[in-house]
């Protein structure tokens, strides 16, 4: 028998090779026999098979490949393209606008921005929401520039922390910053202690923002004390903002080659001529500050008690208490948004109590009016704060309008429905009426001498023969009918 060595192997490989043949055919071949004739034609079949099928794999690899490239890549050299990131801050800052903000600077650190530039027209804000704007700005490792924009825009109250806490405080032309003294939520002014810790407090953060972007410390720490407001070129005359500029471009143009001191240290702006992206809010943003409006979360707060009444008195149809269910869910998230006086939204659940009492009582009475003026109260107290001030907040209130006309519309209701269950109760038979004389009925509210009686599957409205008072649960008797309200007196007082 022939010795194989490993250099005998080698050739024969070799040989292989040259003849178009591969070692693991042959070894095939050989172990089906007939030297890969015959029997052997069905390896080859497979071979082929086998190959057909990795290359369609591979194609598909490198097409599938192609697609991700085509989709992600300029993607990914969007993100890597020097640019400056602009975005654009307006009305109240609240949770809403300081996430947004801070999204904005999240994205700006993960894609290499060069500078993000917030456009701010602003009457102010709550309190809370600017320390976190301004703890974000001054630990960015972002340069931001906060442009005061367009003309006739204000950094009002809160605006002049943020303003003052960018790298770079810019304002356009025929605008103003300041006016930051403490008020009120509802923009009145404060008792005179609670004014000077919440204006003391106020005058600490401006001055220690003045101090670490070095602008002018007693000019800021007036827009606190004195509620003094600067126009753009006074606002630059006292270094209360760094310069005035006519649009983004010439902003742009006057950062460049400026050097700024960052949280991640000392870097020179080139930021003259490299592409402007704009950084839009997202669809929950969007909704959060339709929601956050004073009239529209006053709004779903009446339609969701509106819907558990009517769910009340018609259980069977779901949809009502369904829709004020969410109603209120919105409404609590649109006040988390807001300086909300819980005194309001309680004056708003007793307006709802005293609706439910008077469609019980079926009488335009003293539940009715009473229903009316608590709404009114509810609307004017909603976010109307005594005591608890914020330096930063402007006047938020709910329009007089749209309290005027709800109340209307609540008291227009509440006498449609009085009058169809009167008119309803009109139309039982006479039997009914002097029929109930008579009758066993049980108390539902105290009679003092006045309260509501149940007889048969009815609430009535009741008043004590004799003038006593008759608890709930009694059992009485109906004595005597006059229209819609019913003399009735204990059972133990009769003879049975």
């Amino acid at each position: 028998m022939e010795r194989y060595t490993p250099k005998k192997l080698t050739q024969n490989r070799l040989v292989l090779l040259a003849r178009g043949r591969t070692p693991s055919r042959v070894m095939d071949s050989r172990l089906r026999g007939n030297d890969g004739r015959g029997a052997g034609n069905d390896t080859l079949g497979n071979v082929s098979s086998l190959e057909t099928f990795s290359k369609r794999r591979a194609l598909s690899i490198v097409f599938v490949l192609m697609i991700a490239v085509g989709l992600l890549g300029p993607l990914a050299g969007h993100a890597q393209t020097a640019h400056v990131l602009v975005m654009e801050v307006g009305g109240i800052i609240n949770p809403v606008k300081q996430r947004f903000i801070a999204r904005a600077m999240e994205e700006s650190a993960q894609n290499q921005t060069r500078l993000l530039v917030i456009e701010l027209d602003t009457p102010g804000g709550l309190i809370s929401s600017t320390r976190k704007v301004v703890e974000l700005l001054l630990e960015s490792p972002v340069p931001v520039a906060v442009y005061v924009t367009p003309p006739g825009a204000r950094a009002g109250s809160a605006g002049t922390f943020i303003a003052a806490a960018a790298n770079f405080a810019v304002m356009a032309p025929g605008t103003n910053i300041g006016a930051a003294s403490p008020v009120s939520a509802s923009g009145k002014d404060l008792e005179e202690t609670i004014a000077s810790k919440a204006e003391n407090d106020a005058a600490a953060l401006i001055r220690s923002i003045a101090q670490e972007r070095g602008r002018n410390e007693d000019k800021l720490e007036e827009t606190v004390r004195q509620a003094a407001s600067f126009t753009a070129t006074e606002a630059v005359d006292h270094n209360v903002v760094d310069f005035i500029a006519e649009d983004l471009d010439d902003l742009l143009e006057q950062l460049q080659g400026r050097e700024v001191e960052t949280a991640t240290g000392t870097l020179r702006l080139e930021v003259e001529g490299v592409e402007q992206r704009r950084f839009e809010k997202n669809i929950l943003e969007v909704f959060l500050e339709i929601i956050s409006h004073p009239n529209v979360s006053f709004i779903l707060l009446t339609l969701g008690g509106i819907g558990l009444i009517v769910e009340l008195f018609s259980p069977g149809l779901i949809g009502p208490g369904v829709v004020g269910i969410i109603c209120l869910l919105l409404a609590f998230l649109a006040l988390g948004n807001l300086p909300v006086n819980w005194i309001g939204v309680v004056f708003l659940a007793l307006a709802i109590g005293l609706v439910v009492l008077e469609i019980q009582v079926s009488g335009f009475g003293i539940f009715g009016i009473g229903a009316i003026v608590s709404f009114i109260i509810s609307g004017i107290l909603l976010f109307n704060k005594f005591g608890e001030v914020s330096p930063t907040m402007p006047e938020v209130s709910v329009s007089w309008w749209l309290i005027g006309g709800m109340a209307a519309a609540l008291a227009a209701a509440m006498l449609f429905v009085v009058i169809t269950i009167r008119q309803s109760r009109q139309a039982v038979p006479q039997a009914s009426g002097p029929g109930l004389v008579g009758e066993t009925g049980v108390v539902v509210s105290e009679l003092a001498p006045r309260g509501l009686v149940r007889v048969g599957e009815e609430t009535w409205t009741a008043i004590s023969e004799d003038g006593n008072v008759v608890n709930a649960g009694e059992t009485v008797i109906v004595a005597e009918v006059e229209g819609l309200i019913l003399t009735v007196f204990r059972v133990r007082d009769t003879e049975i």
